[in-house]
């Protein structure tokens, strides 16, 4: 007999972002009907924490084309694009000077497109009875149990399903509190907070922890906000993310080469292919970004030292290189360097604290020096980008999924372990056959698994998935 306090679905999706949202529209696709409900806390669905930004300025770090959120038509967001402009919307575009396929859209624009094909999803699939709930509320606890998964909403609600999908999306590092390390968000800035910067005394210097993209993120939000003093920039190796540029096609040198493996083998052969690529005249990010297709093969096929050794002496590199700032940020980063508005300091974050005045101060140690200093601002930002971690994040979800031994993390800690399928591996090493997952959780099993076409790839992949298995089951 059905609780009558409990609400029933088919399927669950915890997470309402982009992932969650891919997902259900997947699902949403299938001639079969039946109940799905997405848990999320945001009023819009397909805007997550990164698309739910409100700043034209923070934008894509990637052009149009390579951000469709339908696996099979790769210019959907172009397309798009184009109808909306022509239609009124977005008169900033002309600014670009760049037809739609190579514009570099506001997240919050590309937000709204996700909702869009979220929506026509919906509308279609009421002609085979399938329907979609969103329940306004945050997922806080989930419990196996023989008729299902049995989920608590943090209003007091409860959803019991046949199978829940954790699409939880990044945790970010500024807006996750973590339960060890230096306290550094008690004193933070939001990144994307420009009402708050707002309020800074705008000579004076600011100070932000991380130099990768969420970074570029900041500067455009002080930029709005209209700070004018200093900024110091702290992270481990100093590198600055490349800016993203449109180069040409060139040759997969991957899908030629087989033998190619190892971190270290891509490496140099990465290097070669640039250097090639260089001498004929063109730009070094065109080999680069062949790489792309393979990057899932090849960190699924490598060790466990072999990936240790990625991560410890390539991942540096290989983020400032491979996510690459949006042309607008980048600009805006280069002025200030210019300007000596802007410094870059590789070094160490030891400790946050306040100074007499009540500012907040860090105290960093400079790479290859030995003794450390104290350095106060007017603010400090947290740009340290996102926390794969789960055991570092300090939400009721996350904490509840270990402790109930229900998700393990993945390969080196990062995100969730899970089959090839997308089903979570429990502690206990049991493959699930009622949870599963998708997007940056996967983070350990696919190395890249943030970037729009791997999440959309995925939910097309998890949807057929579901649908095989539920026919395999019966009824």
């Amino acid at each position: 007999m059905s609780d009558r306090h409990t609400l029933e679905a088919d399927i669950l999706i915890i997470g309402g972002g982009l992932s969650g949202s891919l997902l259900a529209a997947q699902l949403l696709r299938q001639p079969i009907g039946r109940r799905l409900v997405i848990v999320e806390p945001r009023a819009d669905l397909g805007r997550g924490e990164a698309y739910s930004a409100v700043e034209l300025g923070h934008t894509l770090n990637a052009n149009a084309a390579r951000m469709s959120v339908d696996p099979d038509n790769p210019d959907d967001l172009s397309q798009w694009l184009e109808q909306h402009i022509a239609a009124g919307g977005w008169p900033e575009s002309a600014e670009q000077g760049l037809p739609a396929a190579e514009l570099f859209p506001p997240r919050s624009l590309f937000g709204r497109y996700a909702r869009q094909r979220l929506a026509q999803a919906q509308a279609a699939a009421a002609l085979h009875g399938s329907e979609l709930l969103h329940l306004c509320t945050e997922a806080v606890d989930v419990q196996l149990e023989a008729r299902g998964v049995r989920v608590w909403m943090a209003d007091g609600s409860r959803c019991l399903a046949d199978r829940v999908i954790l699409a939880t999306g990044m945790f970010t590092a500024a807006r996750t509190s973590q339960r060890e390390g230096n306290g550094l968000n008690t004193l933070a800035v939001d990144p994307w907070d420009v009402a708050t910067m707002g309020g800074l005394d705008p000579d004076g210097r600011v100070l932000i922890i991380g130099s990768g993209l969420t970074m570029i993120d900041a500067l455009v939000s002080l930029n709005q906000a209209g700070h004018r003093g200093p900024v110091e920039v702290f992270s481990r190796h100093g590198l600055l993310p490349h800016v993203r540029r449109q180069p040409p096609a060139w040759e997969d040198f991957l899908a030629a080469d087989t033998d190619l493996r190892s971190p270290l083998q891509l490496f140099r052969a990465l290097r070669a292919q640039c250097r090639l690529a260089e001498s004929r005249g063109i730009d070094w990010q065109a080999p680069l970004d062949t790489v792309r297709a393979h990057i899932g093969r090849l960190w699924s096929q490598a060790t466990d030292v072999q990936r240790r050794q990625f991560v410890r002496h390539v991942r540096p590199f290989w983020e400032s290189h491979h996510h690459r700032a949006p042309p607008l940020g980048a600009a805006l980063l280069e002025r200030w360097l210019v300007q000596d508005r802007l410094r870059i300091r590789a070094a160490t974050l030891l400790a946050v604290a306040r100074d007499a005045d009540g500012l907040p101060k860090v105290q960093v140690r400079s790479r290859g020096e030995a003794q450390s200093e104290w350095r106060s601002g007017c603010a400090v930002i947290n740009s340290m980008g996102i926390e794969y971690d789960w055991r570092r994040v300090d939400r009721p979800l996350p904490r509840q999924l270990l402790a109930r031994e229900l998700v393990r993390p993945g390969p080196l800690a990062l995100g969730i372990a899970a089959d090839p399928n997308g089903a979570v591996i429990d502690a206990h090493g049991q493959v699930s056959q009622r949870l599963f997952t998708l997007g940056p959780p996967l983070r350990g099993q696919w190395w890249e698994s943030t970037a729009v076409t791997d999440v959309a790839a995925q939910a097309k992949a998890l949807a057929r998935y579901l649908l095989a298995s539920s026919r395999a089951a019966g009824p």
